[in-house]
């Protein structure tokens, strides 16, 4: 990973959708989670990104945060309607000027800018066109891509082309996220489509010979365990769903091929994606980073009752918020890439962080304990994999600023910033302290 083989990133994280706001302003068009949030039902809390942290406002102030907080780089993405209104053609000048004033912030700061291409935010022309379900998405995306490396590429080091492709599938198979279509068979699509955009980005990025620049893919691995260790069907329930879930997009990333299994599942329950000859060669471009999304592990059980009841007879360690607190996740996900896809190239962990309860407002200090536990538990354990030997050469908490978090809307804090969505006042908490102790502690490689 170019220009930095012996700086290690401690950074935070954001995405345009759930922070900048002006979802209309100074030319933007309107992007599918616009449109999914503004129908009923569709958002926990009614809200929708319009405003989300007004970042596009205040931005410096955002910055300003981050930098007192200590970390020395900022994981950010480019919303695609803000550059491209329309998905394609004509760019929106306005667009492009407010990217150009928030990385030069980045840099007066000495803050490492990190961007994502895409975070989820497709232009709502595009889906009317067919979204991801068009094979022409492809075109479209490498030339957003395109325009990007052309006005960024000198001042951005690092690039991530997709952001959790399995959120494309969330919308378009399942129909939880935008555009909340629901159909298995349109969200294997979708998955084969944004991993040939993917590709076709890296080849752009090629093109432009950014001698100074790395990019990467940022893939989610939550893996599944069976519940009963020893249980046939959960056992086979577990490895189905990791084959359907990260594996879909580790296997034509890193081996240019589909598993035999997950063919034989996509077969059987006619969901086939529109593999054409070529394609999984194509989708294994070599990357000069992968970056790892990873919050916790999955449970599976084959029977029928409460998974939750399982859960809790199996001695799991909970958390308030109600999630298990497993922090040797991001351990075995970081050995599944080294020992089982031998990926040969830098991790950096792109996401971490758990949302929030009880973060009670005293003295001007948000009190998040569990965050603070949650971090340091998935902290150690990285710790430990590069004891080991692995490559892992970043740290990026999810996220900066409590934020508009997708279909729940406002109702999950994952800032190590609280965010008063009514007057716009961020207050540092507990964790955002806790984290810049933990740099300075620790910010020798």
């Amino acid at each position: 990973m170019k220009g930095f083989e012996n700086k290690f990133l401690w950074g935070v994280a954001t995405s345009a959708a759930q922070v900048e706001g002006a979802a209309f302003e100074d030319g933007k068009g309107a992007s599918i989670w616009d449109a999914f949030a503004a129908k009923p039902d569709n958002i926990r809390d009614g809200s929708t990104p319009a405003v989300a942290c007004d970042t596009y406002h205040h931005y410096k102030e955002d910055i300003a945060l981050a930098k007192e907080i200590d970390v020395n780089s900022f994981r950010f993405s480019f919303s695609w309607p803000r550059i491209l209104p329309k998905g394609k053609g004509q760019v929106n000048e306005k667009g492009l000027d407010f990217y150009r004033r928030f990385i030069d912030e980045l840099l007066k700061n000495d803050i490492v800018p990190n961007a994502t291409i895409y975070h989820w935010d497709l232009p709502q022309e595009l889906e009317e066109q067919g979204g991801w379900l068009n094979r022409d998405i492809v075109d479209w995306y490498g030339e957003y891509a395109s325009i990007l490396f052309r006005e960024f590429g000198n001042a951005v080091p690092l690039w991530s082309t997709i952001n959790e492709p399995i959120a494309t599938y969330a919308g378009y198979g399942l129909g939880w996220f935008a555009p909340g279509r629901g159909c298995e068979k349109e969200g294997r699509a979708a998955n084969h489509h944004v991993l040939l955009a993917h590709s076709e980005g890296v080849r752009r990025f090629r093109a432009e010979n950014l001698a100074e620049a790395n990019i990467g893919i940022v893939v989610d691995i939550w893996h599944h365990h069976p519940l009963r260790k020893d249980h046939k069907g959960d056992i086979a329930k577990a490895e189905l769903e990791n084959e359907k879930a990260y594996r879909s997009y580790l296997g034509p990333v890193f081996r240019g091929e589909y598993s035999a299994a997950l063919l034989a599942y996509m077969e059987q329950n006619g969901c086939l994606p529109p593999i054409r000859e070529g394609d999984l060669e194509s989708i294994r471009e070599p990357l000069d980073y992968f970056g790892l999304n990873c919050y916790n592990r999955v449970l599976d059980c084959c029977d029928k009752e409460p998974l939750e009841e399982h859960k809790r007879q199996n001695g799991g360690n909970y958390m308030d918020n109600g999630n298990e607190y497993y922090p040797k996740a991001v351990y075995d996900a970081i050995r599944i890439l080294i020992d089982e896809y031998r990926i040969g190239i830098p991790v950096l962990i792109t996401e971490n962080g758990c949302p929030g309860v009880d973060e009670t407002l005293k003295d001007g200090v948000v009190y998040d304990w569990h965050r603070v536990k949650y971090a340091q538990g998935f902290l150690e354990w990285i710790d430990k994999a590069r004891k080991e030997g692995a490559d892992v050469r970043g740290y990026y908490h999810w996220a900066l600023l409590d934020n508009w978090e997708w279909n729940a809307g406002f109702s999950m804090r994952y800032g190590l910033i609280h965010t008063d969505f009514e007057t716009g006042v961020r207050t540092l908490k507990q964790s955002a302290r806790w984290y810049s102790k933990w740099i300075a502690e620790h910010d020798n490689g």
